[in-house]
Formats: C-alpha cells, sequence, structure tokens
C-alpha cells in the first residue's frame, strides 16, 4: 500500500516574495484616539464637573497639540463648541425670566450631547467634525 501521507515541498517563489498586509499604524489610531477623547472628556460636565465641558478638553488638547495637527484640531473644535455652548447656556438661564429659558435649556444640552457624540465617533474614524452654532473663538 502506498503512502497516503504528502510529502512537505519547498514553498514556491511567489510565497517568498509576497509581503504581509499593512496593518494600519498603532499611533495613528493612538492620535484618532486622542481627538476623540477631546471631544468626549467635554461630558464630564454631566458627571457635576463644574466647568469641566471646557477645563478637561483644554487640558488636553495643551498637553497634545504639538503632538499631533489632527489632536490640534479636534481640540480646537471641542473647546470652540463647548465656550459657545456654555454661552448660550448662560443667555437661556437669564431668558428664564421670560419663560424662553425653559425651552431653550433642554433643547441645548441635547444639542450639546447629540453633536459631541457625532464629532467622537467622526474623530474615532480620522475624520474631522465642525459642530454647528460655534463661535470660533481658537483658531
Amino acid at each position: 500500500m502506498e503512502n497516503d501521507a504528502a510529502e512537505p515541498t519547498e514553498p514556491s517563489i511567489e510565497a517568498e516574495t509576497q509581503q504581509p498586509p499593512v496593518l494600519p499604524s498603532t499611533e495613528v489610531k493612538a492620535d484618532h484616539t486622542i481627538g476623540m477623547l477631546c471631544h468626549l472628556l467635554s461630558l464630564t460636565l454631566l458627571l457635576g464637573v463644574p466647568l469641566g465641558n471646557i477645563l478637561v478638553p483644554l487640558t488636553v488638547w495643551l498637553i497634545k497639540r504639538d503632538e499631533d495637527q489632527f489632536v490640534d484640531l479636534c481640540g480646537k473644535e471641542s473647546l470652540n463648541f463647548q465656550i459657545s455652548m456654555t454661552i448660550y447656556m448662560v443667555i437661556a438661564g437669564f431668558l428664564i425670566l421670560l419663560f424662553v429659558g425653559l425651552f431653550m435649556i433642554p433643547i441645548l444640552m441635547i444639542l450639546n450631547i447629540v453633536y459631541t457624540i457625532i464629532a467622537a465617533i467622526k474623530a474615532s474614524q480620522g475624520t474631522s467634525y465642525t459642530y454647528p452654532l460655534t463661535i470660533r473663538f481658537i483658531k
């Protein structure tokens, strides 16, 4: 009876010249993560941190802005939007006296959360996001 087991063969020349697929660099992914954190950390205000929506992203941005242009862009966008939203909330607070603020505050809170999540998702994909309703304080 013949041996059914196949004998090992020499690898072909094609197999030796093939290159493994290039995987995305972990450094690029890390920069996208830091950019995403610039947006998401603004939600610390919801945890009760006074002005956490500005101070926490500001801290991340100041530490990482010189290391990566994408983080710099995300930090500026996040800070400009959060400063704008804080101003809008203060104005809505004064408008409570006219009962208009009672409607504006919940709407502003929902817009802040929704736009922040959209920006974080875009940043995780490596895409910059420009927030609507934003006053450009930091350029």
